[in-house]
């Protein structure tokens, strides 16, 4: 099997598709460049099936490789058949493949090598043959000084059966489908730790069973956890008379002397062998399922919360509020660089109320301010109240923004960096005042772990999330471009092919030689060669440039064609940005080329339509149900505005206004079956709810959004 054929079974599209798109990611071409400039290659992939392509082509890379050392190992053992190495050099099943190797991997000393070291292999196979011998005369011969009866030669003969039948593949493959149809998992308390307050929040499972194949992905997880933290014992579990009968059809070819031998031997083989080793694979392949879906519905969060509305260039006030330590304000520029700072006490116990609305209003006045941003934790609504009894000279809109993660940007090492001749609590204000001017270029200074969109992320494979969540971001990034004379190193290192370290070059030439006039100009930063400036120029924007094209999505590779649509039009580029009525004229057949064909002629057609446009929708004011300030306000039957604020598999967390956010559970999200809540509501969607239950002790809100 082809790599090709191997990517083939899993992503469906022609196999040209996926030669050229492998042969693009072998040529360090990256795929936010590829999905966008290389459609006609492609055959129109998007970012999704491009990932998938270069994920099977490294899982295909990693099966040859790991064929390779098994191939060697059994080879250096003289133990390489020809039957063995088709064999394994015809299957792409990582599993199988382990299975074959399974009988040559080095182990410690077995009861079985320890039957063989006392010369049992031979009565082994006897016993095997499954015929009608006297078992008394033969195991006769096999008595010696270390086989001292005839009970332990049989059990040094049923050991060795008992490894022969673990190591066999068939029995294990069909192991393996009961496990996957018919397998519990099932939880039990440990009892010294029952009475642990922190074992309370796992107490669901306490005593719990349920089929392992329907298990939920957050449930699964949590059940690890409750495990990992040894509050409960975790088994996996299938019928034991179904497998030994399972087993039993496979092995036990016909009645015979050694028919009860040979099942005691599967009975061992099972508990002692199989069972350990298959019910653990079940539990790591249901686990890797867990993590890939908890992986993937955190990556959806971040995505919408990346991609959530900018508020754009404006001067903005930021509060992170506070009681008693009081409330930090900070006032930004329209490119978010900090004016001035000062503390309020506008709430108990200082109450210096009418100081701090005077202190506002000053600072609105004195440096333009458009809006104010305020932090969504303690005090949050108070500080919101306060703000709005303010009479300013004229209008300015009120935020309330999440502040997640702001506390994490403010003390690492990007925030010393920016602002190092001030503390956490400036930082933090800055942070939150930034993410409603552009989220985006705010949130991917943040560890996206920090942010708190997921479930479950601390517990799942942080390798693999790394990776997924690093991916959103740059697919993010690209698919809204970056301003290259405002942007920061951080923003612009996940551009494609720029990476960290050009991401520093490049904001050093700016700082060195003044804002980029042109996209030409980064062949000019040290260390930006031919492919990184193929790969990233069109993800960047230059507004005001020299060449109108400089501040849209259209790639270098394809302006002398605009220029030519525009001549053949006798018009100029300029003329036919924006033109709709001249664009509906071209012939896009007339403008291909072995590089560029008709898709990508049609995506340069929408741009010029609209040349630059950010895909992001405007942020818009929210205004929570204002006698609703903390838990105690909310009564069961109310029905309050609110906001998403985290999407999971079993529901979604709504901010109504309290610092508790409220759950809706998928079944209350609409009339009617709901199998994905991402087909019902998006991360900082709108929403009106109702109550259905308060527990003030727990902390916990119960909402729907079945009114």
């Amino acid at each position: 099997m082809t790599n090709i054929q191997f990517i083939a079974r899993s992503v469906k599209t022609a196999d040209i598709n996926i030669q050229n798109t492998v042969q693009l990611l072998a040529e360090d071409c990256t795929i936010p460049f590829i999905s966008r400039y290389r459609k006609d290659t492609t055959g129109n992939l998007d970012e999704v099936q491009i990932e998938n392509i270069a994920k099977f082509q490294k899982e295909f890379e990693i099966i040859v490789k790991r064929k390779d050392a098994i191939l060697k190992s059994i080879l250096e053992q003289n133990a390489l058949t020809l039957n063995l190495k088709s064999k394994i050099e015809n299957s792409f099943d990582l599993q199988e493949i382990e299975d074959f190797y399974l009988p040559f991997k080095k182990k410690k000393k077995t009861r079985a090598d320890v039957a063989r070291e006392n010369g049992l292999e031979p009565l082994a196979k006897t016993m095997m043959d499954q015929g009608n011998d006297d078992i008394a005369f033969i195991v006769t011969k096999y008595l010696n000084k270390k086989v001292i009866n005839e009970e332990a030669a049989l059990q040094g003969a049923r050991d060795i059966v008992a490894e022969w039948i673990n190591e066999n593949i068939y029995v294990r493959k069909q192991l393996r489908r009961l496990y996957q149809r018919k397998a519990s998992i099932a939880t039990k308390v440990v009892k010294t730790k029952k009475e642990d307050e922190n074992a309370q929040k796992f107490n669901q499972y306490f005593d719990w069973v349920e089929p392992l194949s329907k298990t939920p992905s957050h449930r699964l997880l949590a059940m690890l956890r409750a495990e990992n933290e040894g509050f409960v014992k975790m088994k996996i579990e299938v019928d034991i008379e179904e497998a030994y009968d399972l087993i039993d059809e496979i092995i036990l070819k016909k009645q015979s002397n050694f028919t009860s031998h040979i099942q005691l031997a599967i009975e061992d083989s099972f508990k002692r062998l199989l069972n350990p080793a298959i019910s653990n694979e079940s539990l790591q392949e249901a686990k890797v399922k867990a993590d890939a879906n908890s992986i993937q519905v955190f990556a959806n969060n971040l995505s919408q919360l990346l991609l959530a509305p900018p508020l754009g260039e404006k001067r903005i006030l930021a509060i992170d509020p506070g009681f008693r330590s009081g409330c930090k304000v900070v006032c930004l520029d329209e490119k978010g660089d900090l004016l001035y700072n000062e503390n309020i006490y506008p709430h108990a116990p200082q109450n210096e109320t009418t100081m701090a609305m005077k202190k506002i209003r000053s600072m609105v006045n004195a440096y333009q301010i458009d809006a104010i941003s305020i932090g969504n934790g303690t005090a949050s609504r108070e500080t919101e109240f306060f703000i709005k009894k303010i009479a300013f000279d004229k209008p300015v809109q009120v935020f309330i923004v999440s502040e997640a993660g702001a506390s994490v940007y403010s003390a690492s090492k990007i925030a010393r960096e920016e602002f190092p001749n001030y503390d956490v609590t400036v930082r933090g204000s800055v942070s939150i005042g930034r993410r409603l001017s552009d989220p985006l270029a705010e949130l991917v200074k943040i560890d996206p772990k920090a942010i708190g969109v997921g479930q479950y992320q601390h517990d799942v494979d942080q390798n693999k999330l790394k990776e997924e969540l690093d991916t959103t971001v740059i697919r993010c990034v690209n698919s809204v471009g970056i301003n290259i004379n405002t942007a920061s190193k951080h923003l612009l290192s996940y551009v494609s092919g720029i990476g960290e370290k050009l991401a520093e070059n490049i904001v050093k030439y700016r700082y060195e030689n003044g804002p980029f006039t042109d996209r030409k100009q980064l062949k000019k930063v040290p260390r930006l060669g031919e492919k990184a400036f193929q790969q990233g120029v069109a993800f960047i924007r230059i507004t005001n440039a020299k060449n109108p094209l400089d501040n849209s999505a259209v790639h270098p590779e394809a302006y002398g064609i605009v220029e030519k649509m525009a001549n053949d039009l006798k018009l100029t580029v300029n003329d036919l940005i924006a033109n709709k009525e001249k664009t509906a004229l071209i012939k896009l057949e007339n403008y291909c080329t072995p590089e560029i064909g008709v898709l990508t002629l049609k995506d340069i057609i929408k741009e010029l339509e609209k040349p630059g446009l950010d895909p992001r929708k405007a942020a818009k004011v929210f205004e929570f149900d204002p006698n609703v300030k903390v838990i105690k306000d909310v009564k069961s039957g109310m029905i309050l505005p609110g906001i998403v604020n985290n999407i999971t598999n079993f529901g979604c967390f709504v901010d109504i206004g309290v610092k508790e956010s409220g759950l809706v559970h998928i079944s209350q999200l609409k009339v009617g079956f709901v199998s994905d809540v991402n087909e019902v509501v998006k991360l900082h969607q709108h929403v009106q709810v109702k109550v259905t239950e308060v527990d003030e002790d727990r902390k916990r809100i119960q909402l729907t959004m079945i009114l």
